[in-house]
C-alpha cells in the first residue's frame, strides 16, 4: 500500500519556511533603557539629555527614524564624556535594531565594547536584540553569528537556542541546523519539557536535506509522538514499508497500523486491508474492516458499491465457517509440534476483539518456540496487549521485537501510538 500521499506529500523544506517564519522571534521586545541621571558620578548634561528624552519617547512610539534624527542631535554637542557617548550609543543601538538598520546596531554595540558603565546582562540583551534584528533582517547568517555570541557569553534564553536553529536552517546550514537542534532538545528534555513542533520539523527537514534518512526518521517518530498528525503517520509508514528487507508479509500489518492512526481514508485502501486479512485466515479483523467502512460511508457508495457489497458477503461467511470452528482450531493448535498454528489462532481470536484469548495463546505459541517468525509473533502480542488496554505490557513486549525484516520498525511505530518513546 502506498501510504505516502495518503494526506499529501510529506514533510517538506516548504512547510517547514511557514513554520519557521511565523514562529516567535526572541528578543523582538526587549526594552533596554538606559539612565539619564546621575550614575556613580556620571552625568548627562541638559544640552544631551533633551535629544536623548526625545529619541527615547521616539523609540517607546516605535517611530525609530525619528529616535535616529534626535540621536544625531545629540552627536552634534562637543565635548561629550564618555559616559554620554556610552548611552547615546545604547540608544542607538535600540532605534537601529527597531529599523531593522543593522549595520548601524551592530557598530553601536561594538561602540560599547568598552564602556566599563554597562552592565554584562544589558550587554547581552543588546546581543539577543541584534541577534533577533537581522533575524528579522532575514540576513540568518549573522543572526546565527550573533545569537552564538550570545549563548557563548552566558545567555541562557531558551528562545535564543531555537533562533539559532531557525537561522542556521534557513540559511541553508543543514548540518549545524540538525546538530544545534538535538542540542536545542536536549536541554529541553533536561527540563521535563517537550520540544516544540517547529523544532522537530526543523531537525527533521535538515536530516531530510543531509539524506540523514536515520535521522528523518527518529525526528518523524519524535513528531508522531507528541504532535500526532496523519501526515507524520503516513510519511513513517510509507518509509518503513520501504525499507530494504521489509516482509511482504508485514503487508498486512502495514494496514492494520494505518487504520489504527486513522490514514486509511479511502475505499480502495479498506478493500485491500480487507482483502489481507482474508488471505490471512483472519475473517473477524476482515469484518471488523469492511463493517467500519459501510458505516463510515466510504464502503457501499458509487460506482464499485455492488463490488463492495459481494466483498462484505464474502467476509460474513467466512466469519460464520471460522466462529463454528475456532475453538476446535484453538485446541488443535495446542497440540502442534511448534508455536506457530497457536500464533495464527490467536490472531483470530483477536479480530474478533477476543483479545485475553489472543494474548493466551500468542503467549503460548512464543513458549512453545520454533516458530518461523517469533518477532512478528511478538509483535502481535503487544498489539493484543494494547487492544486489551495494558499499555505498559504492550509497550514492554514491542520494545523486545527484534530483527530486520520490519517487524522491530512497526513494533517501534506502535510503541509510539501506545504513549511509549522507542528512543
Amino acid at each position: 500500500m502506498n501510504l505516502r500521499y495518503v494526506l499529501g506529500r510529506p514533510l517538506t523544506a516548504v512547510c517547514l519556511a511557514c513554520a519557521v517564519a511565523v514562529a516567535a522571534v526572541p528578543g523582538a521586545g526587549i526594552s533596554v533603557t538606559p539612565a539619564f541621571a546621575a550614575e556613580e558620578g556620571n552625568t548627562v548634561r541638559p544640552e544631551i539629555a533633551k535629544p536623548l528624552q526625545a529619541a527615547q519617547q521616539a523609540i517607546q512610539s516605535k517611530a525609530y527614524a525619528q529616535a535616529l534624527a534626535k540621536l544625531k542631535e545629540a552627536d552634534a554637542v562637543s565635548g561629550r564624556t564618555p559616559y554620554e557617548d556610552s548611552v547615546i550609543a545604547q540608544l542607538r543601538l535600540m532605534a537601529a535594531v527597531g529599523a531593522e538598520d543593522m549595520g548601524v546596531a551592530a557598530r553601536s554595540f561594538e561602540a560599547l565594547g568598552n564602556a566599563g558603565n554597562v552592565a554584562p546582562a544589558t550587554k547581552l540583551q543588546f546581543t539577543l536584540a541584534i541577534a533577533s534584528g537581522y533575524f528579522r533582517a532575514k540576513d540568518y547568517a549573522a543572526a546565527a553569528t550573533w545569537t552564538n555570541r550570545y549563548l557563548s557569553n552566558g545567555g541562557t534564553d531558551a528562545q535564543a537556542r531555537l533562533l539559532l536553529v531557525q537561522s542556521y536552517y534557513l540559511d541553508k546550514q543543514y548540518g549545524p541546523a540538525a546538530k544545534a537542534a538535538l542540542d536545542n532538545i536536549s536541554q529541553t528534555e533536561k527540563q521535563g519539557q517537550v520540544p516544540s513542533e517547529t523544532l522537530l520539523q526543523i531537525l527533521a527537514s535538515s536530516a531530510r536535506e543531509q539524506q540523514d534518512w536515520k535521522m528523518y526518521e527518529t525526528a518523524l517518530l519524535r513528531l508522531a509522538a507528541d504532535y500526532p498528525k496523519q501526515d507524520y503517520w503516513a510519511d513513517l509508514l510509507h518509509r518503513v514499508s520501504a525499507h530494504p528487507g521489509f516482509s511482504d508479509r508485514l503487508r498486512l500489518d502495514v494496514s492494520r497500523l494505518g487504520m489504527a492512526v486513522g490514514i486509511l481514508t479511502t475505499a480502495a485502501q479498506y478493500v485491500e486491508y480487507t482483502e489481507l486479512a482474508i488471505q490471512a485466515g483472519l475473517p473477524g479483523e476482515a469484518q471488523g474492516v469492511v463493517e467500519k467502512g459501510f458505516s463510515g460511508g466510504i464502503l457501499g457508495a458509487g460506482g464499485d458499491a455492488a463490488r463492495h457489497g459481494r466483498l462484505r458477503d464474502l467476509v460474513n461467511k467466512a466469519v460464520a465457517n471460522d466462529q463454528k470452528a475456532l475453538d476446535a482450531s484453538a485446541a488443535e493448535a495446542a497440540k502442534a509440534a511448534n508455536g506457530d498454528p497457536l500464533a495464527n489462532t490467536g490472531l483470530d481470536y483477536y479480530g474478533y476483539g477476543q483479545y485475553d484469548k489472543a494474548i493466551s495463546l500468542l503467549e503460548q505459541s512464543l513458549a512453545k518456540g520454533s516458530l518461523k517468525a517469533p518477532d512478528e509473533a511478538r509483535l502481535h502480542l503487544g498489539i493484543a496487549y494494547l487492544a486489551a488496554g495494558k499499555k505498559a505490557k504492550a509497550i514492554e513486549v514491542l520494545k523486545a521485537v527484534k530483527g530486520t525484516d520490519g517487524a522491530a520498525d512497526l513494533a517501534a511505530l506502535w510503541i509510539v501510538k501506545a504513549g511509549g518513546r522507542p528512543y
